[in-house]
Protein backbone atom coordinates (compact mmCIF):
# COMPACT_ATOMS: atom_id res chain seq x y z
CA UNK A 1 0.00 0.00 0.00
CA UNK A 2 1.24 4.01 -0.75
CA UNK A 3 2.54 5.43 2.61
CA UNK A 4 -0.22 8.17 1.69
CA UNK A 5 -3.78 7.94 1.73
CA UNK A 6 -5.02 6.84 -1.97
CA UNK A 7 -8.26 9.02 -3.61
CA UNK A 8 -10.38 7.91 -6.37
CA UNK A 9 -11.50 11.10 -7.56
CA UNK A 10 -13.80 12.48 -10.59
CA UNK A 11 -13.38 16.14 -10.91
CA UNK A 12 -16.92 17.46 -11.27
CA UNK A 13 -18.74 15.80 -8.78
CA UNK A 14 -19.53 17.63 -5.77
CA UNK A 15 -19.18 14.51 -3.36
CA UNK A 16 -15.98 14.23 -4.63
CA UNK A 17 -15.25 17.89 -4.45
CA UNK A 18 -16.03 18.36 -1.04
CA UNK A 19 -13.17 15.30 -0.11
CA UNK A 20 -10.71 16.61 -1.73
CA UNK A 21 -11.57 20.63 -0.34
CA UNK A 22 -11.37 18.52 3.32
CA UNK A 23 -8.17 16.89 2.56
CA UNK A 24 -6.53 20.34 1.20
CA UNK A 25 -8.07 22.04 5.06
CA UNK A 26 -6.72 18.92 7.04
CA UNK A 27 -3.29 19.65 4.75
CA UNK A 28 -3.48 15.69 4.12
CA UNK A 29 -0.82 14.57 1.26
CA UNK A 30 -2.92 11.89 -0.56
CA UNK A 31 -2.50 10.05 -3.99
CA UNK A 32 -5.29 10.87 -6.36
CA UNK A 33 -6.88 9.11 -9.29
CA UNK A 34 -9.36 10.37 -11.62
CA UNK A 35 -11.44 7.96 -12.42
CA UNK A 36 -13.74 7.88 -16.28
CA UNK A 37 -17.24 7.46 -15.10
CA UNK A 38 -17.81 5.11 -18.17
CA UNK A 39 -14.61 3.10 -17.81
CA UNK A 40 -14.23 2.76 -13.44
CA UNK A 41 -11.06 0.75 -13.20
CA UNK A 42 -10.90 -2.59 -11.46
CA UNK A 43 -8.97 -1.30 -8.88
CA UNK A 44 -11.51 1.23 -7.64
CA UNK A 45 -14.46 -1.73 -8.22
CA UNK A 46 -11.87 -3.76 -5.35
CA UNK A 47 -11.95 -1.00 -3.16
CA UNK A 48 -15.54 -0.23 -2.88
CA UNK A 49 -18.37 -2.59 -3.84
CA UNK A 50 -20.28 0.79 -4.99
CA UNK A 51 -17.98 1.76 -7.22
CA UNK A 52 -18.94 5.50 -7.05
CA UNK A 53 -16.40 8.51 -6.22
CA UNK A 54 -15.02 9.27 -4.03
CA UNK A 55 -12.59 6.63 -2.37
CA UNK A 56 -10.16 6.62 0.50
CA UNK A 57 -7.66 3.94 0.79
CA UNK A 58 -5.99 4.27 3.35
CA UNK A 59 -2.77 3.20 4.29
CA UNK A 60 -3.45 -0.06 6.38
CA UNK A 61 -6.12 -0.71 3.61
CA UNK A 62 -8.86 0.34 5.62
CA UNK A 63 -11.50 1.89 3.60
CA UNK A 64 -14.05 5.11 3.59
CA UNK A 65 -16.27 5.13 0.91
CA UNK A 66 -18.94 8.37 1.96
CA UNK A 67 -17.44 11.98 1.33
CA UNK A 68 -18.88 13.25 4.14
CA UNK A 69 -16.62 10.50 6.25
CA UNK A 70 -13.80 11.38 4.26
CA UNK A 71 -14.37 14.82 5.50
CA UNK A 72 -14.40 14.12 9.16
CA UNK A 73 -11.49 11.14 8.78
CA UNK A 74 -9.53 14.18 7.56
CA UNK A 75 -10.37 17.16 9.95
CA UNK A 76 -10.27 14.62 12.68
CA UNK A 77 -6.84 14.12 11.98
CA UNK A 78 -5.83 17.71 11.40
CA UNK A 79 -7.60 21.12 11.61
CA UNK A 80 -6.20 24.16 11.41
CA UNK A 81 -8.72 26.62 10.44
CA UNK A 82 -11.46 25.02 13.02
CA UNK A 83 -13.92 23.41 10.05
CA UNK A 84 -15.56 20.76 12.91
CA UNK A 85 -16.62 23.53 14.67
CA UNK A 86 -18.85 24.51 12.08
CA UNK A 87 -21.08 21.87 11.68
CA UNK A 88 -24.08 21.10 10.79
CA UNK A 89 -25.60 17.74 10.46
CA UNK A 90 -28.95 18.13 10.24
CA UNK A 91 -28.32 20.95 7.18
CA UNK A 92 -25.82 18.56 5.25
CA UNK A 93 -28.60 15.85 5.70
CA UNK A 94 -31.15 17.81 4.19
CA UNK A 95 -28.50 18.69 1.25
CA UNK A 96 -27.76 15.00 0.54
CA UNK A 97 -31.04 13.95 0.54
CA UNK A 98 -33.94 16.48 -0.50
CA UNK A 99 -31.81 19.00 -2.20
CA UNK A 100 -29.91 16.09 -3.96
CA UNK A 101 -32.77 14.60 -5.30
CA UNK A 102 -34.67 17.48 -6.61
CA UNK A 103 -31.03 18.90 -8.40
CA UNK A 104 -30.57 15.91 -9.98
CA UNK A 105 -34.53 15.83 -11.44
CA UNK A 106 -33.36 19.74 -12.31
CA UNK A 107 -29.69 19.09 -13.97
CA UNK A 108 -30.58 15.95 -15.30
CA UNK A 109 -34.21 15.53 -16.64
CA UNK A 110 -33.99 12.77 -19.40
CA UNK A 111 -32.34 10.23 -16.92
CA UNK A 112 -35.55 10.37 -14.64
CA UNK A 113 -38.14 11.65 -16.72
CA UNK A 114 -38.65 14.67 -14.76
CA UNK A 115 -39.83 18.24 -15.37
CA UNK A 116 -36.43 20.01 -14.82
CA UNK A 117 -38.77 23.91 -14.09
CA UNK A 118 -40.33 22.64 -11.47
CA UNK A 119 -37.85 20.71 -9.39
CA UNK A 120 -35.17 23.68 -10.35
CA UNK A 121 -38.36 25.69 -8.25
CA UNK A 122 -37.44 23.12 -5.20
CA UNK A 123 -34.10 23.76 -5.19
CA UNK A 124 -34.41 27.21 -5.06
CA UNK A 125 -37.07 27.32 -2.33
CA UNK A 126 -34.49 25.12 -0.03
CA UNK A 127 -31.62 27.68 -0.78
CA UNK A 128 -34.35 30.67 1.06
CA UNK A 129 -33.51 28.76 4.50
CA UNK A 130 -29.84 29.55 3.99
CA UNK A 131 -30.19 33.04 2.23
CA UNK A 132 -31.63 34.00 5.90
CA UNK A 133 -28.83 32.54 7.33
CA UNK A 134 -25.91 33.96 5.01
CA UNK A 135 -27.96 37.33 5.86
CA UNK A 136 -26.71 37.39 9.48
CA UNK A 137 -23.35 35.69 9.07
CA UNK A 138 -20.96 35.43 6.23
CA UNK A 139 -20.80 31.47 6.23
CA UNK A 140 -23.50 29.16 7.37
CA UNK A 141 -22.54 28.08 11.06
CA UNK A 142 -20.60 31.44 11.46
CA UNK A 143 -17.98 34.37 10.47
CA UNK A 144 -15.38 31.63 8.82
CA UNK A 145 -15.80 29.04 6.72
CA UNK A 146 -16.49 25.51 8.13
CA UNK A 147 -17.55 21.89 7.28
CA UNK A 148 -21.24 22.75 6.80
CA UNK A 149 -20.23 25.41 4.05
CA UNK A 150 -17.61 22.94 2.21
CA UNK A 151 -20.08 20.00 2.18
CA UNK A 152 -22.89 22.33 0.96
CA UNK A 153 -21.53 24.61 -1.54
CA UNK A 154 -20.46 22.41 -4.20
CA UNK A 155 -24.13 21.45 -4.69
CA UNK A 156 -24.85 24.94 -4.91
CA UNK A 157 -22.18 25.44 -7.32
CA UNK A 158 -24.08 22.54 -9.30
CA UNK A 159 -27.14 23.79 -9.43
CA UNK A 160 -26.26 27.34 -9.98
CA UNK A 161 -24.45 26.08 -12.76
CA UNK A 162 -27.42 24.08 -15.16
CA UNK A 163 -28.57 27.96 -15.82
CA UNK A 164 -26.03 30.83 -14.55
CA UNK A 165 -28.12 34.01 -15.36
CA UNK A 166 -31.52 32.18 -14.24
CA UNK A 167 -30.37 31.56 -10.94
CA UNK A 168 -28.35 35.45 -10.38
CA UNK A 169 -32.14 36.63 -11.21
CA UNK A 170 -33.58 34.69 -8.00
CA UNK A 171 -33.96 36.38 -4.59
CA UNK A 172 -31.16 34.69 -3.02
CA UNK A 173 -28.19 37.84 -2.76
CA UNK A 174 -26.93 36.06 0.01
CA UNK A 175 -26.38 32.94 -1.17
CA UNK A 176 -24.71 34.36 -4.19
CA UNK A 177 -22.34 36.16 -2.32
CA UNK A 178 -21.15 32.98 -0.70
CA UNK A 179 -21.06 31.20 -3.51
CA UNK A 180 -19.22 33.74 -5.52
CA UNK A 181 -16.57 34.38 -2.90
CA UNK A 182 -15.92 29.92 -2.44
CA UNK A 183 -15.78 29.60 -6.65
CA UNK A 184 -12.98 32.63 -6.64
CA UNK A 185 -11.23 31.27 -4.10
CA UNK A 186 -7.35 29.40 -4.04
CA UNK A 187 -9.25 26.34 -2.06
CA UNK A 188 -11.64 25.61 -5.17
CA UNK A 189 -9.25 26.59 -7.49
CA UNK A 190 -6.67 24.01 -5.88
CA UNK A 191 -9.16 21.40 -5.18
CA UNK A 192 -10.43 21.54 -8.90
CA UNK A 193 -7.15 21.09 -10.60
CA UNK A 194 -7.20 19.13 -13.94
CA UNK A 195 -6.17 15.41 -14.71
CA UNK A 196 -6.03 12.96 -17.23
CA UNK A 197 -7.82 9.76 -16.37
CA UNK A 198 -5.93 7.02 -14.29
CA UNK A 199 -5.14 3.89 -15.74
CA UNK A 200 -2.76 0.92 -14.38
CA UNK A 201 0.53 1.37 -14.62
CA UNK A 202 0.37 5.60 -14.51
CA UNK A 203 2.63 7.27 -12.56
CA UNK A 204 1.19 8.61 -8.67
CA UNK A 205 -0.14 11.51 -8.60
CA UNK A 206 -0.49 13.29 -5.74
CA UNK A 207 -2.67 15.75 -4.01
CA UNK A 208 -1.91 18.89 -3.80
CA UNK A 209 0.48 18.84 -6.62
CA UNK A 210 4.19 18.48 -5.60
CA UNK A 211 6.59 20.95 -7.05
Amino acid sequence: MPAVPLLYSFRRCPFAIRARLALLASGTDCIVREVKLSAKPDALRAASPKATVPVLVLPDGAVIDQSIDIMRWALARHDPAGWLAHDDRQLIEANDGPFKHHLDRAKYPERHGSDPATHRVVCLDMLRPLDDRLGTSAYLCGATMGLADAAVLPFVRQFASIDRAWFDAQPVPHVRWWLDQFVGSTLFETAMVRLAPWKPGDPDTYFPARG
